[in-house]
């Protein structure tokens, strides 16, 4: 049996290595539709985060009492209603952001990232380890919602963290940065096609990063340089 993934490589693994967004690309319907401004990308990202890490932790603890044939059915079920918890919390507690996140966060059921991780992963794994799986996958996700949102707020209205009030309070209206009344922005930032150019742009980051770390490893040693003989 093999040794189990250290929690390290998990956090690293959904962070960065295998982060769902800019490797395997899921969720990218709420990924490009929701993030015209770094709160935007926030508030689902976090959404979804509670989600996964929820699902996750639910299906680790019922894995071995769901018959094979009907595991798929059961896990969308699973996530279906910490989606609506997660859309009642909402409605209930941050109803303007709601609003402007509108049909996404119902959406979420449909994110090929959360059933993927509840299917590939949690249904293999103890309780945990699923949690930091979630929590990691969940986390990284939201980092590339809010690092697109904030670039596309950004370039294309001069603007990052506009309209923070509607999660953090009347008191993060001061949060805002802005580049001056001078600043026009790119319209293109922020329609659909922006959201395309951001996204390519974080995944070349993301190679140009991984590439240079591969180049940065030692080469490993040959048996010459080792001092081993070499063999008859």
């Amino acid at each position: 049996m093999a040794a189990p993934t250290p929690y390290n490589e998990l956090i690293q693994d959904g962070l960065w290595y295998n982060n769902q967004a800019l490797v395997a690309l899921l969720g990218l319907c709420p990924l490009l539709a929701v993030t015209s401004t770094a709160i935007n990308g926030l508030g689902l990202g976090l959404a979804t985060v509670a989600v996964l890490t929820a699902s996750n932790a639910t299906v680790s603890l019922i894995r071995n009492l769901v018959r094979p044939e009907v595991r798929l059915p059961v896990f969308v079920l699973v996530i279906a209603s910490f989606v609506t918890a997660v859309e009642l919390s909402m409605q209930a507690y941050f109803y303007e952001l709601y609003k402007v996140l509108g049909i996404f966060i119902p959406l979420i059921v449909t994110n090929c990232a959360i059933i993927g991780r509840a299917e590939a992963f949690a249904s293999k794994n103890r309780l945990d380890r699923a949690v930091v799986d979630g929590l990691a996958m969940g986390i990284g996700f939201t980092l590339v919602l809010v690092a697109l949102g904030g670039m596309r707020e950004l370039i294309g209205q001069g603007t990052l963290f506009s309209q923070a009030h509607l999660m953090f309070g009347e008191r993060a209206r001061d949060f805002v940065i802005t580049l001056g009344d001078g600043f026009h922005g790119a319209l293109l930032a922020i329609l659909p096609p922006g959201a395309f150019i951001g996204l390519g742009l974080l995944i070349a980051v993301k190679n140009l990063v991984d590439n240079r770390l591969e180049q940065s490893k030692p080469a490993p040693a040959t048996k010459a340089q080792s001092g081993e003989a070499p063999a008859a």
